[in-house]
């Protein structure tokens, strides 16, 4: 397996896996949502990251830009949103590996937190903590019952604990119904 950076000419190849990835009830929609952050302004500086079986892309991981409100100091945040991965590739370690190959680009780059709404029970084993409760508000209400959904990980040590606020993100992103877990 291979993972690289996205590339406009892999359109095609992203949209089928997140159209796959998430199935026919939700799959049009990440893949709607995925097309419209990769050419929203505000989502920028964005990490687009595919995944590679020999030719054939199995799994992409999309990182966009995200601010922290009420922070006294500035600090460069992602969101990652969304990981998916082929119907018959999952469960072989490759949304895991997108995510460290992206983490890792993203600390090289100067980002400082990623925060994601995602599973409670698999986003953790990649370092992410619940951020509610660290003092990181969501862009939109989560529900108590998803509470944990919404996590962060520190990609600079000492961020977490210094700074609190609000997360703002992408225009794209920025709606009710995709704050849903």
């Amino acid at each position: 397996m291979k993972i690289r950076k996205a590339t406009e000419s892999d359109l095609k190849d992203v949209l089928y896996v997140e159209t796959q990835a998430f199935g026919n009830e939700h799959g049009p929609e990440i893949a709607k949502l995925v097309n419209g952050l990769l050419g929203d302004p505000t989502a920028m500086p964005l990490l687009s990251l595919l995944a590679f079986d020999d030719k054939q892309a199995i799994g992409h991981i999309l990182f966009t830009k995200a601010y922290i409100t009420g922070s006294e100091e500035s600090i460069s945040a992602s969101i990652l949103a969304p990981l998916a991965v082929l119907p018959d590739s999952q469960r072989q370690g490759i949304g895991g590996q997108l995510i460290e190959e992206g983490m890792r680009l993203l600390s090289e780059s100067g980002v400082e937190v990623v925060f994601v709404l995602g599973h409670p029970d698999y986003y953790p084993s990649f370092g992410f903590k619940p951020a509610g409760a660290l003092g990181f508000e969501a862009s939109h209400p989560i529900p108590d019952e998803h509470a944990d959904a919404w996590m962060v990980n520190e990609l600079r040590p000492g961020v977490i604990g210094s700074t609190s606020g609000k997360i703002i993100c992408a225009d794209v992103l920025n709606k009710p119904e995709n704050w849903c877990e």
